[in-house]
């Protein structure tokens, strides 16, 4: 049984690679020109698809919307019914339909005409109703499905996901689109935090550690303990004169020295890294990763200590 499965599943792989390298091979001016007339385009990326095609559709719209193309999905059954209204003239649509008949599609062309839409099918027929009316049609047509009884859309949706990822890619390229503009796109993520977030917003700036010179490391562990940031403060928020890490009191430990009667001036570390409470996120992180370090002292431009930032929380 699980030889059977695993056969089973290898062979749909190998006809998705057929049909990967089909795709591939039969690109040409009219991708390139559906990129042109996407970027061109002053209003929204319009994507249209029923059923699996519509599936793969909005995954598509979302992945223009995210890369920097204005985008929406439109669902055919529903636009006869009003959501029409989300097409303005001179629109991108994308339609997609492995038959190019989609009945629910067929009937939005003479709307979409209306509206001067520029159309741009994915169809697997050339010689259909919807590849026809479209200014371009894009070929996503298989030899056959990688379904058992060639019936189940299967290396057909593929080659729509993939040609509408091909797309948005291009899109992003032809834009600039950069690591930036991914990160106003996506402000919830990793990315968005670290490139959008200053310092500031990420700091610890109430109940520092803060410990002073002459107390003992005794002290300073307590300190440390409660602070619950893996290292303390020497000094003032006014006059920072260093750091004592919990790296720094295992080495004291291991080297047999009294805590209880070692003063904190004589074991901290005098240079604590630094970094603006202006600075973004990205650049602390990057800080942190070169030091190899948890926490950065955050010293404001007057060198007063505004708090702690601590990533790996």
């Amino acid at each position: 049984m699980t030889k059977t499965v695993i056969a089973s599943a290898k062979t749909l792989f190998k006809a998705y690679r057929k049909a990967l390298v089909i795709l591939e091979d039969g690109l040409g001016n009219e991708f390139a020109k559906a990129v042109d007339l996407m970027q061109a385009s002053a209003g929204h990326v319009v994507v249209c698809g029923m059923g699996k095609s519509g599936i793969i559709g909005r995954k598509i719209s979302a992945s223009l919307a995210s890369t920097g193309t204005p985008s929406l999905f439109l669902h055919p059954a529903e636009a006869i019914h009003g959501d029409l209204g989300m097409v303005r003239q001179g629109d991108v649509v994308l339609l997609i339909s492995y038959s190019g008949e989609t009945e629910e599609i067929v009937r939005l062309l003479p709307a979409f005409d209306r509206l001067d839409a520029r159309l741009i099918a994915l169809t697997g027929n050339p010689d259909s109703l919807i590849a026809t009316a479209a200014e371009l049609n894009l070929d996503i047509s298989v030899d056959r499905e990688a379904c058992p009884l060639n019936l189940a859309p299967t290396t057909s949706s593929l080659n729509s996901l993939v040609l509408g990822d091909a797309l948005a890619v291009a899109l992003m390229e032809a834009r600039g689109f950069a690591e930036t503009d991914f990160a106003h796109t996506h402000p919830g993520g990793a990315l968005g935090r670290r490139l959008l977030t200053h310092v500031r917003d990420k700091m610890r700036s109430e109940k520092l550690p803060f410990v002073d010179p002459d107390a003992s490391v005794q002290d300073a562990l307590m300190v440390m303990t409660e602070g619950r940031l893996g290292l303390a403060l020497v000094g003032t928020v006014e006059k920072l004169v260093g750091v004592i890490t919990d790296g720094d009191l295992r080495r004291l430990l291991l080297n047999g020295l009294d805590i209880a009667t070692t003063k904190v001036f004589n074991v901290a570390s005098p240079v604590p890294l630094t970094i603006g409470p202006d600075e973004m996120m990205d650049a602390a992180e990057a800080k942190m990763l070169e030091a190899r370090v948890q926490c950065l002292v955050v010293v404001n431009n007057v060198g007063h200590v505004d708090g702690v930032i601590q990533v790996y929380e």
